[in-house]
């Protein structure tokens, strides 16, 4: 896969971009990311990208042009892919796991982080895709860029060691991920259920499953009403109730 990040701030992805798994994900070869500061396409001599709104207000604006020519020079440097172009914004649509799997199945990925007050509206004519982090303001898109990064690129295959752990992880499954343990068994005793240590795979299995249910019921049962349960999970769904 390969993303492109246009920014005003390309420093700022220096750490998250090289370490853990993302920076193991570049050094296989994996995924290639190419951070761009959108400055650098600016036409003004002073470099400047934001200007005044017209008809008043609150704040600067990013400007449609150094977008438009950054958007144009990824454009002409990989015109044989297909592209989603990312819109970082309060007003788009919520982040969540379903989307992470969606942008995971895409060749190349562009996301413009904006800053200040907002966008020129003619800017969002080169997205496909306006995706907000959560109902609340950061002070640029950087953050919210990394983080979709990050949940995107977890889920390519050879990204993780262990691609089931990404398939079972919270939210993939539409529940909260079951309890899970380490050794020791008695720590300080508190004990580790004994059904995880009796090596009964089917037993472990329902167990696992009763206590994804469980978590999801007591922390976040808004999720419950999203998803199609089966006729045994719903059973025990109903008891626990």
């Amino acid at each position: 896969m390969r993303m492109d990040v246009l920014t005003l701030f390309p420093r700022m992805f220096e750490g998250p971009l090289t370490e853990s798994i993302l920076g193991k994900a570049v050094e296989k070869e994996l995924l290639q990311i190419n951070v761009h500061n959108f400055r650098d396409f600016s036409d003004n001599k002073h470099q400047n990208v934001d200007d005044y709104p017209y008809g008043g207000g609150a704040g600067m604006l990013l400007m449609a042009q150094p977008i438009f020519d950054g958007i144009a020079e990824i454009n002409a440097a990989t015109p044989e892919t297909k592209k989603r172009v990312i819109l970082l914004d309060p007003a788009g649509k919520p982040f969540n796991q379903s989307v992470a799997e969606e942008l995971s199945q895409e060749e190349h990925l562009v996301f413009i982080c904006g800053h200040y007050e907002g966008y020129d509206e003619r800017i969002r004519s080169l997205v496909t895709d306006e995706i907000s982090l959560g109902d609340y303001v950061l002070t640029g898109g950087e953050l919210g860029a990394m983080v979709m990064i990050d949940a995107t690129v977890r889920l390519l295959p050879d990204v993780l060691g262990n691609q089931l752990s990404a398939q079972t992880d919270s939210h993939s499954t539409g529940l909260l991920e079951h309890p899970q343990y380490t050794r020791p068994a008695d720590f300080r005793g508190m004990k580790v259920p004994e059904v995880l240590t009796n090596g009964n795979h089917k037993l472990i299995d329902e167990w696992q499953q009763k206590e994804s249910l469980r978590r999801t019921l007591e922390r976040r049962p808004d999720m419950l009403e999203k998803i199609e349960l089966t006729e045994q999970q719903q059973k025990w769904l109903d008891e626990m109730k």
